[in-house]
């Protein structure tokens, strides 16, 4: 009976969840000189999906403008279904906001630039991320909003 008491950490299955694709400019703006300005938003949310398992979905969305019109806009999510059990409750928002990110990124990562790639564009390669750094930020982030304003 001790085995059921050791923790548990299985990926059930890594999926992508959803992806899109916009080019509203083109093709003219595939005519453009100019060097494009880049901008890439992550954002990461875990969800319980049954006893013990938990879904961590990793969100990319990958802008390209030159001047004001968008030459194109990828949203991404990359998604997992992890198994986790008997994990003390203080260390479940470490793992799902750093280990199972980890575990999720590559494969969101390979899938953006794939997906930018076939579009016709030179790829964009998302850089590596420090999901310690980012779970970090954000604790801290929540941390003040909840700190109540003293002023006097």
């Amino acid at each position: 009976m001790a085995d059921q008491d050791n923790p548990v950490f299985q990926i059930q299955r890594v999926y992508l969840k959803d992806l899109s694709l916009e080019q509203p400019n083109s093709p003219a703006i595939l005519l453009e000189q100019e060097q494009p300005n880049l901008d890439i938003q992550l954002g990461v949310e875990a969800t319980p999906v049954g006893e013990g398992f938990f879904e961590v979905a990793v969100t990319a969305t990958v802008q390209t403008k030159i001047k004001d019109k968008t030459m194109f806009l990828v949203e991404a999510k990359q998604a997992a279904i992890f198994e986790i059990r008997n994990v003390p409750e203080d260390q479940m928002g470490q793992i799902m906001g750093v280990v199972c990110p980890q575990i999720v990124y590559p494969y969101l990562r390979g899938n953006v630039a794939d997906v930018i790639n076939r579009a016709g564009f030179p790829p964009v390669h998302l850089g590596e991320i420090n999901f310690q750094g980012m779970y970090e930020q954000q604790q801290a982030q929540a941390a003040g909003a909840a700190a109540p304003v003293t002023t006097q």
